[in-house]
């Protein structure tokens, strides 16, 4: 989902400039679904919302949609998007959308090695990327509290 993702075109932003990198807020059942980078190694091993960059000429629900189903294997209905809009590397930006699943169950299939459905109380036992935290508080927001 990060700025690292190579295989992927580069749809600008005709606002900025800036090349739009798209994630998922996946919620499901009172859960949040949280992906595990496996590349590139400067980000293996931490955890991040999946998605990846617009392409040329590809509205960023689209895009939400295509990298959920080339990352996840899933079909998802893109949601809200999530307010804010996050700096990557120069002349990239990260922007949220909250997501359900239409159909498929996710599995890691590109840039991921591991996948996990987070409670509300659950977020923050995983190491999230830096430019993916405010967005998952912001996800959290969505998510029922933990009972008693």
């Amino acid at each position: 989902m990060t700025e690292s993702t190579t295989h992927h075109g580069t749809g600008p932003d005709h606002g900025t400039g800036a090349v739009v990198v798209v994630a998922a807020a996946l919620l499901d059942g009172g859960r949040l679904l949280a992906a595990r980078r496996s590349a590139p190694a400067d980000l293996a091993g931490r955890w991040e919302l999946p998605g990846g960059k617009v392409e040329p000429g590809e509205r960023p629900e689209d895009a939400l949609v295509r990298e959920l189903r080339e990352e996840l294997g899933v079909e998802a209905v893109p949601g809200e998007r999530i307010p804010g809009e996050w700096p990557l590397k120069p002349g990239y930006v990260l922007r949220v959308w909250t997501a359900r699943l239409r159909s498929g169950e996710p599995r890691p299939l590109e840039d991921h090695d591991e996948l996990r459905w987070l409670a509300r109380h659950e977020l923050d036992t995983v190491d999230w990327l830096d430019q993916d935290r405010p967005a998952v508080a912001e996800a959290a927001l969505r998510l029922p509290a933990a009972r008693p």
